[in-house]
């Protein structure tokens, strides 16, 4: 399996997230870009926020969004092989 857009748009939104604490959440509005919309549902569906239009971060989406993070930092970073 490959990274989809939608994956990758899941991943950058989860990446949005503040991981420093847990008191503070995402709203999107109604009036938000159709895929940003859409992606958050897709979250919610999956159960890693607490609301369709995005809320907090559940435990899963914790996790997920941790391990987005460090995968990021990882191929971001510059490694001397």
């Amino acid at each position: 399996m490959i990274y989809t857009k939608d994956l990758v748009d899941e991943l950058n939104a989860l990446l949005r997230y503040d991981l420093t604490t847990n008191q503070q959440g995402i709203k999107i509005h109604k009036n938000a870009d159709a895929a940003v919309i859409a992606t958050t549902a897709r979250l919610f569906d999956k159960g890693l926020v607490t609301e369709v239009d995005g809320g907090y971060l559940t435990d899963l989406g914790r996790e997920v969004a941790e391990h987005a993070a460090m995968a990021l930092t990882i191929l971001t970073s510059v490694v001397a092989v």
